[in-house]
């Protein structure tokens, strides 16, 4: 399912939230990374394990993206993960300050050319992801967001 608005009711029973908010640079895009991976080993998925890679590569994808392509002087994003414990998803969302700058819609994205040196995060978070999208909750925000069943 990918689609422009978030689902809403494809979880049920509790959830456990990590939310920060981090500066819209390189360096907040890493910390997010490294912080999401610590988050998901205290909720039961090792630094070592196949979920805990996937959910950091995509936050860390997701982070740069917000960090380079949301980036406003003064203005941090924020991450968000929440886990539905029932069925092992983790729901990943970066929220930046830029929601004219909305990505391609999922299923549209084309390949980056061999010689380039950027285009491809969203790519990865399409391969790993169950499904993506963004969402606008306001209009001075946006949300990008993804779900990943951790097994």
């Amino acid at each position: 399912m990918n689609v422009d608005i978030a689902p809403t009711a494809e979880h049920t029973g509790p959830a456990r939230h990590f939310t920060i908010r981090l500066s819209a640079t390189a360096r907040g895009a890493r910390l997010a990374r490294h912080l999401s991976a610590e988050q998901l080993a205290s909720w039961g998925w090792p630094y070592d394990s196949e979920a805990n890679r996937t959910a950091s590569l995509l936050v860390g994808e997701l982070a740069a993206n917000a960090a380079v392509h949301g980036h406003v002087r003064g203005r941090d994003f924020r991450l968000r993960l929440t886990l539905h414990p029932q069925d092992a998803t983790l729901r990943i969302e970066l929220t930046d300050a830029r929601p004219e700058r909305r990505p391609p819609t999922p299923g549209t994205l084309t390949p980056a050319g061999p010689d380039t040196e950027s285009g491809r995060g969203l790519l990865l978070v399409e391969a790993l992801a169950s499904h993506w999208g963004t969402t606008a909750g306001d209009v001075y925000t946006k949300t990008v967001w993804c779900e990943v069943v951790l097994g």
